[in-house]
């Protein structure tokens, strides 16, 4: 009797122990969060300070989200194939995600956008606040589809194992930080020349404020929207081809450590922008389709 009470209590101990992983993970997505912010703190800081880099700092705020995003990634995935998923794992992942993918991305845009561009700062603030609201909004419509799934005509497990209903704020994040991170000089400080069929086109800190700008509404937007995005959720030891897939990232990996500006910044684009494009492509074939059958009948009556 003695011998099981011991088996017993070892589950147990092991079983506290699995679910103590995932939030270990999700410390270090707050961790990156908190110094992602410090390092945008200390950039702004020193923006106008000739002795000083504030593009060093900007990219270490950048490269911060995306070690987030990675920490991110790893706790829910740990968390389904141990199956020590919870309600406060949930929860506790969310507040991270809010840190991280909320408040550092929004700061950073700021500090290293628009923030100092003489006429955009107070609409900056505004801008930049939208997306955390709209973020925050997303997350928690998550958590309330994750405690609660609507009824759909498709199972709702199988729904949530392959799409998200809305951008994930990671996604947003994660394109704002590779931005960040393909040109970490502040825009105020960036001002180029843009070349297109010979002709050079000034191109001012102004400008670059305001394609900043309406590129955080942009992706405000598509987190509080309904359009489906890919979770990839489906990607791992048990796919139907294992060794594609182990290619596959291996090359993501080798092209991210060589050509890491380029990588991030092509991935997190095609990735935001994949939901619109098969919405788009979805209403088109939509109306081909309804259009096709009275094309058929004015034929036959010819």
């Amino acid at each position: 009797m003695n011998e099981f009470n011991r088996r017993d209590e070892a589950r147990r101990r092991l079983r506290k122990g699995i679910f103590i992983i995932p939030s270990l993970f999700t410390i270090g997505n707050i961790f990156c969060g908190f110094y992602s912010i410090m390092q945008t703190m200390r950039g702004f800081q020193v923006i106008n300070d000739p002795g000083q880099s504030p593009e060093r700092f900007f990219d270490n705020a950048a490269r911060s989200i995306g070690f987030a995003f990675l920490f991110d990634m790893l706790d829910g995935r740990i968390a389904r194939m141990t199956g020590a998923t919870s309600a406060f794992g949930i929860e506790f992942d969310s507040l991270a995600d809010v840190l991280s993918f909320g408040v550092a991305p929004a700061m950073l845009a700021f500090a290293w956008g628009y923030g100092l561009t003489p006429g955009l700062t107070e609409v900056g603030w505004i801008v930049s606040f939208t997306y955390l609201i709209c973020g925050a909004l997303r997350l928690a419509r998550f958590n309330v589809h994750a405690h609660n799934p609507p009824p759909t005509d498709v199972s709702p497990t199988k729904l949530d194992k392959k799409q998200f209903v809305g951008m994930p704020i990671p996604a947003g994040a994660t394109l704002i930080a590779s931005i960040v991170h393909f040109t970490p000089v502040p825009v105020i400080h960036d001002a180029k020349d843009f070349t297109a069929f010979g002709i050079e086109v000034p191109v001012g800190s102004y400008a670059y404020g305001v394609f900043l700008l309406l590129l955080l509404l942009a992706l405000s937007l598509l987190m509080i929207s309904t359009i489906r995005h890919t979770s990839f959720k489906g990607i791992g030891p048990h796919t139907r081809k294992p060794v594609i897939t182990v290619l596959f990232i291996a090359l993501i990996l080798a092209s991210i450590w060589f050509y890491s500006q380029w990588t991030l910044l092509l991935m997190a684009s095609v990735y935001a922008l994949h939901g619109v494009a098969f919405k788009l492509w979805g209403m088109i074939r939509r109306k081909h389709r309804a259009e096709t059958p009275v094309k058929l009948g004015e034929q036959s009556t010819r």
